[in-house]
């Protein structure tokens, strides 16, 4: 996310490095570069003007002008300004009444069902105990979609299919939610191709009966502009509480997320950052400035680490490799456990001082995914007991290996010599848990094998 406003803005404050101090003269060229990296990344024009007038006239200041580092300076400034533009804090999610109501608001394929079930996921794990309730009665298969995510989520979906009378079906989701112990319950309410009275007139009498303490507009961040119009218009009619921005993950501009709450002055609540059900986060401002200009964002890493990994297994390989006992399933369940933490894209977008051009980055969210994939195949074309015990591995086993997977002899070998270092790596891993210890325990194991795939990744151009 963010990739091509987040590069441009590290650009241009790395050519103050090479400055004695900010003078009038370089703040406007870097304040006229900045300006069109804004423009560029789609950020409306009320956001821009407001954002470049703040860093000039926090710029001219004497203090500042005296300063002996004007990149940090810059940097400073601008990450103070990117976090007010985005909201300067979290804004956390009301859970007041019993039970509380989240009616999710948007255009018809903004995300908005996929979004309801993602909150119930995220609620769930956090023990709310969500109930979905099917508000859609006009979309055709909007029930079915929803009592289908409700299934493989496991949360139960509130539907009274051939009702047309939503405030009916609402106020009957309550009953049933206080009757069953449900304390949260999602309104997924129906959608339109564009706003219309209609529209608004349905969600106005659902908002003045049932007053539900969350009203989250969920807005697809690759619409740009358009984002913040649409905003608007259904902050106008019914008073938002906050925003749930979806496909943040393949927004490389960021010109909604930038915009948005600058014009509306609603906070956004929650991001969608990709596809799987589970790829809901909470915003936090500082941590998006801090990723926008390439500071990482540890805290958002140890948490995530601290969801996805299963502490009775990264106890269990720590031990293995301690004792250079790591075997080819160790490997697969570590990859297992990698693909749930995310992209590689975005596992290094959020290390710190972790300096990586852009080519590097693609090459190994998109290379190098392509070959784990390969590496996978080529794992799983073993007997149960090569998986278990690589130093069994000769030359006539590598032979059957390759004519079974269909990879070359001369790939196996690379792959096999690279398992090898990895495992010398992980045998240290006594001393890499010092380096890693403020990381937590968990992401202190997964980051001893970042730092072998990532020596990995020098012959990943090879594969071709």
């Amino acid at each position: 996310m963010f990739e091509s406003l987040s590069d441009k803005l590290q650009d241009i404050i790395a050519k103050t490095s090479g400055q004695k101090e900010l003078t009038q003269e370089n703040m406007q060229d870097a304040l006229r570069e900045i300006r069109r990296a804004l423009l560029e990344a789609d950020v409306n024009l009320r956001v821009v003007k407001s954002f470049i007038s703040n860093i000039k006239e926090r710029a001219e200041g004497e203090n500042v002008i005296q300063g002996v580092n004007p990149s940090q300076q810059l940097i400073k400034i601008v990450h103070d300004e990117l976090i007010e533009i985005l909201g300067k804090e979290a804004k956390p999610l009301n859970f007041s009444g019993n039970p509380s109501l989240i009616m999710m608001l948007g255009l018809q394929g903004s995300g908005k069902t996929t979004s309801s079930a993602k909150l119930a996921v995220k609620l769930k794990a956090e023990g709310k105990n969500p109930l979905l309730v099917a508000c859609d009665v006009y979309r055709p298969a909007a029930i079915t979609q929803l009592k289908t995510l409700g299934e493989e989520i496991g949360v139960a979906v509130y539907t009274e299919e051939g009702v047309d009378n939503v405030q009916s079906i609402i106020s009957n989701a309550i009953n049933y939610a206080n009757e069953n112990n449900f304390k949260t319950l999602i309104l997924d309410t129906a959608g339109r191709l564009q706003i219309d009275t209609e529209m608004m007139a349905e969600l106005l009498l659902i908002d003045r009966v049932f007053h539900p303490t969350e009203k989250l507009l969920v807005i697809d961040s690759m619409t740009g502009q358009e984002a913040v119009n649409v905003a608007e218009n259904f902050d106008a009619q019914l008073a938002i509480t906050g925003l749930v921005l979806t496909k943040l993950d393949g927004d490389s501009r960021g010109g909604a997320a930038l915009s948005i709450v600058h014009c509306t002055g609603k906070p956004i609540k929650l991001t969608g950052t990709g596809e799987k059900l589970n790829a809901l986060e909470d915003f936090y401002p500082e941590r998006m400035a801090d990723r926008i200009l390439g500071m990482g964002d540890i805290v958002s890493l140890v948490e995530r680490a601290q969801e996805v990994f299963d502490e009775k297994t990264a106890r269990e390989m720590e031990k293995k490799m301690a004792k250079a006992e790591f075997s080819f399933n160790d490997f697969l369940k570590m990859q297992s456990q990698m693909k749930m933490f995310g992209s590689m894209d975005q596992l290094l977008g959020m290390i710190p001082g972790l300096k990586m051009s852009k080519d590097d980055r693609q090459m190994i969210s998109h290379e190098g995914e392509k070959q784990m994939k390969k590496i996978e195949v080529f794992i799983q074309s073993m007997t149960p007991e090569e998986r278990e015990h690589p130093e069994l591995m000769n030359s006539s086993r590598k032979k059957r290996i390759s004519q079974g997977s269909g990879i070359p002899m001369h790939d196996i070998n690379i792959y096999i010599n690279q398992f090898e270092q990895m495992r010398k790596m992980m045998k240290g891993m006594n001393d890499m848990k010092n380096m890693f210890k403020g990381f937590g325990s968990k992401l202190g194991q997964q980051g001893a094998g970042m730092l072998a795939m990532q020596q990995m990744r020098k012959n990943m151009r090879r594969f071709k």
